[in-house]
């Protein structure tokens, strides 16, 4: 029986390639298309280790020397860390088509990972794109490409109309909290890394890093606190500190989450802790959600969102913020 025990959060992906294992189906060419920190190279290497494992995939030598790297029929390609970090045209002609055509030396199917597939082959540097649409033009028997893309969109039309598109989506709440818990993260630190993190392993976890979550909820709270009451001085110092921030998208995201959960528990007819994204702060968002009602707090998710449109557009930062700290109280 297949297994991919280690794979969470994605059911329809794990279902697909299931069905494709048992019924010795496997396409030549694979696009596993969705955010980053989902599982998608983890699937790669467990799809590896089904196919090739007599056990369809457990802890024997021939998956410990899949997942370590050292299988001669199981290659990763990551981009170049240098430059654009695109492949050069090099790398396809002289590694990557000789193993395609040779492959596999010991197992019954080769796989050939690419992960950051948009990075390493992007439209703007079709010279190694081309070359490796050559290879997926000729596939062979036994041997599998996985093609792994944050923004398949980014690919050149011709490379992905030869890959079966497997689509993921961002992991449940629960499933990045067990991801976070396995990792040693302190329950306290938890739960504000879980709401911004857009349903990202990656992403939760360097929020969970020096408790950088709950510092942009800390930062969001006092956004709310001066539009509400502060002074003129106290709101213009926070802007410009703001409009210098490295975090500032974080935390005006983090602020649109805020009011959003304020929003909901305004709404809640009874126990509102289900709808909050900041459920450990949720005594203070309900007591917050009285003093604003619904109404208002829908009023400031539209406000914050127009303000980073604006940002987007280049809109100064100081005057922007100054505004929306202004608009309110």
């Amino acid at each position: 029986m297949t297994r991919f025990d280690d794979i969470h959060g994605q059911p329809v992906a794990v279902r697909t390639l299931e069905r494709a294992l048992t019924q010795d189906r496997l396409a030549s060419a694979y696009l596993f298309a969705g955010p980053s920190g989902v599982g998608k190279e983890a699937l790669a290497m467990a799809l590896a280790c089904a196919r090739n494992c007599p056990n369809g995939g457990c802890k024997c030598p021939i998956c410990e020397r899949i997942r370590s790297g050292q299988h001669p029929d199981v290659r990763v390609f990551h981009p170049r860390e240098e430059g654009n970090r695109n492949l050069q045209v090099e790398v396809v002609r002289e590694e990557i088509r000789p193993l395609s055509q040779f492959a596999p030396f010991e197992a019954k199917t080769a796989f050939l990972i690419f992960p950051d597939a948009d990075v390493s082959f992007p439209v703007q540097h079709a010279e190694a794109a081309n070359a490796m649409l050559k290879t997926l033009e000729e596939p062979r028997p036994n041997l599998v490409f996985i093609l792994i893309a944050a923004r398949p969109e980014r690919l050149l039309q011709t490379i992905r109309s030869r890959c079966q598109q497997v689509r993921f989506g961002p992991l449940p709440a629960l499933t990045v909290q067990d991801i976070l818990e396995r990792h040693g993260v302190e329950p306290g630190v938890r739960e504000a890394a879980v709401a911004l993190a857009g349903g990202r392993a990656d992403r939760a976890l360097d929020l969970a890093r020096e408790g950088r979550g709950e510092a942009m909820l800390n930062w969001a709270l006092r956004l709310d606190q001066a539009m509400s009451g502060g002074g003129v001085a106290e709101r213009l110092d926070l802007g410009e500190e703001l409009a210098r921030s490295e975090d500032r998208s974080l935390i005006l995201d983090t602020l649109c989450l805020y009011y959003r959960d304020v929003a909901a528990a305004g709404l809640a007819e009874s126990d509102p802790l289900d709808t909050l994204r900041f459920r450990h702060r949720a005594d203070a968002i309900v007591r917050r959600a009285r003093e604003l009602g619904p109404g208002e707090a829908a009023t400031r998710v539209e406000r914050v969102e127009r303000l980073n449109e604006q940002l987007a557009r280049n809109a100064n930062p100081e005057i922007a913020l100054d505004a929306l700290l202004f608009a309110f109280g």
